[in-house]
């Protein structure tokens, strides 16, 4: 699960991560947090662990499918259970 940016210690310069990648890679690997990579002063990307990339993808996709489910609901788009067994064959 994505865990909060500590500004006061995961704001990096490009400069710095240009200097040595190496040092902020293993950071974000030992704190699991995201670093914000800065560019003149603005924040201009953020470096994450992948495992923590792919984890927040997948819950948002689950997510988008949970809404996507309710608003068919609403909308009175279901079925019943024997019309999905007929559907899939299973009757």
């Amino acid at each position: 699960m994505l865990r909060t940016v500590r500004f006061s210690e995961d704001v990096i310069p490009l400069g710095d991560l240009k200097v040595n990648p190496g040092k902020v890679v293993r950071r974000v690997g030992e704190t699991g947090r995201p670093v914000l990579l800065t560019s003149h002063g603005r924040g201009v990307a953020v470096m994450q662990a992948l495992s923590e990339y792919e984890a927040a993808q997948e819950e948002r996709e689950f997510m988008r499918a949970v809404v996507t489910g309710l608003a068919d609901v609403e909308a009175g788009r279901v079925l019943s259970s024997g019309e999905v067994k007929r559907f899939l064959g299973l009757d």
